[in-house]
């Protein structure tokens, strides 16, 4: 092999683990995207979309760990995949079940807003790993913060009904976590 080989081999070796980690943030807007439409379908009432929000919680966190030292092994990835297909099953057996929900409830609404906000942001995350604004330890620290907004909503809409008052901590919640967004992606670090 001459140079410009050795050289392409290793630039296409250094770009696996970030290819990889971006089809699961793309996997995580799509799987979010799936749960607002549920919503506001009526095909999800907002219990349902609590527990799916709790289960996207338990995938983003696995994602966080998985890339907390900046790469991500054919294990974790597989391990990620596994996890993530079962959340697409979940959210397609609730979507498909007996239960309904008022998408027009003052709850639903506000359930549909904060998961709207998670397709927005990981959205951003997204981006930021495709463009290279994001290392994927910088992509770890944001899907931690993803899975944290995730638990709250969960917790939030444990009890069928999502409040004034948690909709505006989950809204600060979402606020923070956007800023860091912000932050991560105009820093000095790239890949």
């Amino acid at each position: 092999m001459n140079r410009n080989h050795i050289f392409a081999a290793l630039l296409a070796a250094a770009a696996v683990p970030a290819f990889a980690q971006t089809g699961i943030v793309q996997r995580d807007v799509n799987q979010q995207q799936r749960i607002e439409q549920g919503l506001q379908s009526g095909a999800l009432n907002t219990k349902e979309a609590g527990r799916l929000e709790r289960e996207q919680a338990r995938v983003e966190g696995a994602e966080a760990r998985a890339l907390r030292d900046g790469n991500l092994s054919p294990q974790e990835k597989a391990r990620i995949t596994q996890m993530q297909n079962q959340a697409s099953r979940d959210i397609y057996r609730q979507k498909h079940d007996a239960q309904t929900g008022n998408p027009d409830s003052a709850s639903s609404q506000r359930m549909q807003a904060a998961v709207q906000r998670d397709v927005n942001q990981q959205k951003r995350i997204e981006q930021g790993v495709q463009s290279g604004a994001l290392t994927n330890r910088e992509a770890a620290r944001m899907e931690r913060g993803q899975a944290h907004d995730s638990r709250l909503q969960a917790r939030a809409a444990a009890d069928g009904h999502v409040g004034v008052r948690e909709s505006r901590r989950l809204q600060h919640a979402e606020n923070v976590q956007s800023k860091r967004i912000f932050r991560q992606k105009h820093d000095a670090q790239t890949k």
